[in-house]
């Protein structure tokens, strides 16, 4: 059974100091609704001081050993080990995430910090055959990477540990200080991580933590020409902005997708319809990744749908902070209203809810459409909810070619045992990874990560991520 969970009062940290900041930010456990917790919001002067802070700490944590800064990223991973249980509570109450989802979310942030301090230590360059052409006869070339400055941060409420870890960790290894901004509405993970990067022995500045909306506290640190990289996961609305916000620095971008799955009739259906279920929805679907629409062949169209109606009723609904619960509430009850309005505006024109389809409060039930239309709101758009449709198809060209009829292209699935169509869709489908025989939600920490078209720019995924937050320096020698 669930247990009462407060976090109490914390402060902003900025120049490895906790500060009081602006006005208090409540912070609610999404399913009761109760008051957990507060953080103080970033004020422009809190802002304009923790960029201060690190730059201040740039040469500092630059000119620091690749072994020590890998030695303190060991010693994150270590003590979020040690703290696991209060990380997963905490990543419950605020997120609303099934606790079993959030203890697997810690163990994932360990592997990440793990990982990092293991590539802090592999950050190299290469040598240049400058005499491949006729002027670089009698010259000797290489470059080196060397780290872009101050990092500016800015994570989404679904993975409040994981997220901010994939943004933080690889800066640190590469020798960057960072400005992190934390989702409003789940801030208490991160200062739970600001602890610890303190308690590792991270240098004064090198970490700092802001809280507030977007449309302040975010455009203060985007905007700053102080700020030599933006990594930003969230919508692409937002994203856009940043863009235009940023002026001339490096940007990262994770935009979202409308995540599909192509079933092919020689998939085991079983195994689909488990994989598409807790794809669709653990942490109630409101991952970039999310099972969205699930493409059927026509011959196994009605026993999968059957399956996985099944499968998504077996799911438990309820207080994410209870043991046995799989799907908890979204992360207010206005998403969860904006969901119901989407699937009410498909039934109007001809959907049918196979499953689930109701409310209650902020929690809203796994839910699964047929009969949907490409320019219904729940197929063309990310739903980010836990909705997912089955649409049946004839021809498997045709089933890729609606599996690329998007804007987005992050991550798709293929279930097929057939290598001749597994090698047709690594030709056809356009997005930045392709999952066999697994859900399109299938995330490795060391992988690169990122999407194509409107999912964003550049690729997360600790070795990837710390060459887009370092420059190549290239060093060019006379010789004789």
């Amino acid at each position: 059974m669930s247990e009462t969970f407060v976090f109490g009062e914390a402060k902003l940290y900025i120049g490895g100091e906790w500060v009081e900041g602006g006005t208090p930010l409540e912070v609610r456990n999404k399913y009761t609704g109760e008051v957990i917790g507060s953080v103080p919001q970033a004020r422009q002067e809190d802002v304009d001081a923790a960029i201060a802070a690190a730059r201040e700490a740039a040469p500092v944590i630059a000119d620091m050993p690749a072994y020590r800064r890998g030695q303190i990223l060991a010693r994150v991973a270590q003590r979020i080990q040690e703290r696991r249980e209060e990380f997963a509570r905490t990543i419950a109450a605020e997120a609303g995430k099934a606790l079993k989802y959030a203890r697997a979310e810690v163990d994932r942030a360990i592997s990440t910090f793990t990982i990092a301090s293991e590539e802090a230590k592999r950050i190299h360059g290469e040598t240049i055959a400058l005499d491949a052409v006729p002027a670089g006869e009698g010259y000797f070339g290489f470059y080196v990477r060397r780290p872009v400055g101050v990092v500016a941060a800015i994570a989404p409420f679904n993975f409040p540990l994981n997220l901010v870890a994939h943004k933080v960790a690889p800066a640190i290894a590469a020798g960057n200080p960072v400005v992190l901004k934390p989702a409003s509405s789940t801030p208490l993970t991160s200062v739970l991580l600001c602890q610890v990067l303190e308690e590792a022995g991270l240098p004064r500045g090198a970490i700092n933590l802001v809280v507030g909306p977007g449309q302040t506290v975010g455009e203060w640190l985007v905007s700053d020409p102080r700020v030599a990289k933006v990594t930003f996961t969230g919508s692409p609305e937002v994203g856009e902005r940043i863009t235009r916000l940023a002026g001339i620095k490096k940007v990262t971008l994770e935009l979202g997708n409308t995540s599909p799955v192509i079933v092919a009739p020689d998939a085991d259906l079983d195994l689909v319809a488990r994989r598409c279920a807790v794809g669709a929805y653990y942490n109630s679907g409101q991952v970039c990744i999310s099972v969205q629409r699930i493409y059927a062949e026509s011959p196994v169209y009605e026993p999968f749908t059957e399956k996985f109606v099944r499968a998504s009723e077996q799911m438990v609904v309820g207080d994410p902070l209870d043991e046995r619960v799989d799907v908890g509430p979204m992360i207010d009850e206005r998403e969860a209203r904006r969901i119901e309005q989407w699937v009410h505006e498909a039934t109007e024109e001809g959907a049918r809810v196979l499953t689930g389809g109701r409310r209650q409060g902020p929690v809203y039930w796994p839910t699964v459409l047929t009969d949907v239309r490409p320019n219904m709101k729940v197929v063309a758009r990310e739903a980010f909810a836990p909705v997912a449709s089955v649409i049946p198809y004839d021809d498997f060209e045709e089933a890729l070619h609606q599996a690329n009829d998007t804007p987005y292209g992050l991550q798709v699935a293929v279930f097929t045992n057939d290598v001749n169509r597994i090698l047709k869709a690594i030709k056809v489908l356009d997005f930045g990874g392709i999952i066999v025989n697994e859900s399109p939600a299938y995330r490795a920490d060391h992988m690169p990560y990122g999407g194509n078209r409107r999912s964003g720019i550049g690729r997360e995924g600790l070795r990837y991520a710390i060459e887009e937050m370092t420059n190549i320096q290239m060093v060019v020698i006379r010789q004789g």
